[in-house]
């Protein structure tokens, strides 16, 4: 392909995005680009009540990000400011972090512009909350998985244990639901199917059902 081929897989947290779009990333073999690990990082990178500030120290702290994704498939690398992201962001409380930098305008902005630049240059997977509604709306594949709340809260439970973090589920319950409330409710860009997006309930599927799927509609837009 002469230009970059890019597929957005959009969906709320605990639906299973980031396995599936790093398994797309190596069936494809392009990069995988983890939005949602962007505004984590920003959040970090910021701090705790970062959102509280005022927009011209927001606006100054963001001048001094820079963003960029090396390799491809499962080994694609995001880096914030030469240095690339690590587990260290992906702590429930961080997450809640993200969630309210996400709101700020200015944060989306300077994330739109970061991500379309390494998109114009790259093919790959975006995966976040507004890649098909906002991004990339110009992208020939859009996905939006969606699950129920006890099935994500499962989800995030085994994930949090595989990489040896404490997890209760009554908390993740409440803190996946707070999530969805924020990110649904949001004045800016708030989380929404795409119209002409595919939309998948994973609710009852195991992740090679949803994959298998992801696939089968990837390769029509191929042919």
């Amino acid at each position: 392909m002469d230009a970059p081929f890019i597929i957005t897989l959009d969906g709320p947290a605990g639906v299973g995005k980031s396995t599936l779009a790093k398994r797309l990333a190596d069936r494809f073999e392009i990069a995988y680009l983890d939005t949602g690990a962007m505004f984590r990082g920003t959040a970090w990178k910021l701090g705790e009540n970062s959102w509280d500030w005022k927009a011209d120290r927001i606006a100054q702290a963001l001048k001094g990000l820079e963003f960029t994704l090396s390799g491809s498939g499962s080994g694609s690398c995001l880096s914030l400011n030469g240095v690339p992201l690590t587990d260290e962001i992906r702590t429930e409380t961080v997450g809640m972090w993200a969630s309210n930098v996400a709101k700020i305008p200015a944060v989306r902005e300077y994330q739109k512009i970061a991500q379309r630049l390494i998109g114009e240059t790259t093919s790959l997977i975006a995966e976040g909350r507004d890649m098909g509604t906002v991004i990339f709306p110009q992208a020939p594949c859009k996905f939006f998985l969606d699950a129920d709340l006890e099935e994500r809260a499962r989800r995030r439970f085994l994930q949090l244990q595989e990489m040896s973090k404490p997890a209760d589920m009554n908390e993740l319950i409440e803190q996946i639901r707070a999530r969805d409330d924020q990110d649904r409710n949001r004045k800016v860009a708030p989380l929404r199917p795409a119209e002409d997006s595919i939309i998948i309930d994973t609710s009852n599927l195991d992740i090679d059902g949803v994959f298998d799927r992801l696939v089968f509609e990837t390769e029509k837009k191929f042919n």
